[in-house]
């Protein structure tokens, strides 16, 4: 008879690398009546989903990792200006409103908040075309992420507008990343 083991536990830890690393985001749910998109690494694992659960534009967005776990939810502001609120976890974790991890304004402004109070808030810009974007950091001017369309690699064909070759940068946290993936999805409606 087979034997049975269980995968072990990912750390926070593993959402960082010390390489460049490259993800493939089909922007599809696995979900039959869901809303959201499927993230895959090089290997062609499925690492992340992100669904909403309800209709296209829903108001709480979630980015799981592949054992299901919630590592954000994602919150419309539906005041004035509008944009987005990314806490960590899920309502099964009692979200913390008080303390959300960052928040987009519709404009693209990223403003990553710290988990203690007295700490400064880090700032990136999320810069989005029609089928791309990229996340560049505000105090260094440097790139930290970067979305296109993805093109086969044998004949260079360019694939679907709904799949996208995402590269990050070595030292970057990929679940905050995909967080911001979600809100580019959320951006261009098709979340």
């Amino acid at each position: 008879m087979a034997k049975v083991h269980p995968l072990p536990i990912v750390e926070v830890a593993e959402y960082v690398t010390s390489k460049r690393e490259s993800f493939t985001i089909w922007m599809k749910s696995l979900v039959m009546q869901g809303n959201g998109c499927t993230v895959f690494n090089e290997n062609g694992e499925i690492v992340y989903r992100i669904d909403n659960y309800d209709n296209r534009g829903s108001n709480e967005v979630y980015l799981m990792d592949l054992r299901g776990r919630v590592l954000f939810t994602i919150l419309r502001k539906v005041w004035l200006f509008g944009g987005w609120k990314g806490y960590r976890g899920d309502n099964g974790d009692k979200l913390n409103k008080e303390r959300p991890r960052f928040q987009v304004s519709k404009k693209g402004q990223i403003t990553l908040l710290s988990s203690s109070s007295n700490a400064e808030a880090s700032c990136y810009k999320l810069e989005a075309g029609k089928s791309a974007f990229k996340i560049v950091d505000c105090s260094r001017g440097d790139v930290v992420a970067e979305a296109r369309r993805k093109q086969s690699s044998n004949s260079g064909v360019l694939l679907g507008d709904d799949v996208l070759t995402l590269v990050v940068e070595p030292q970057v946290d990929h679940s905050f990343i995909m967080a911001l993936v979600t809100v580019y999805g959320l951006m261009r409606h098709r979340l």
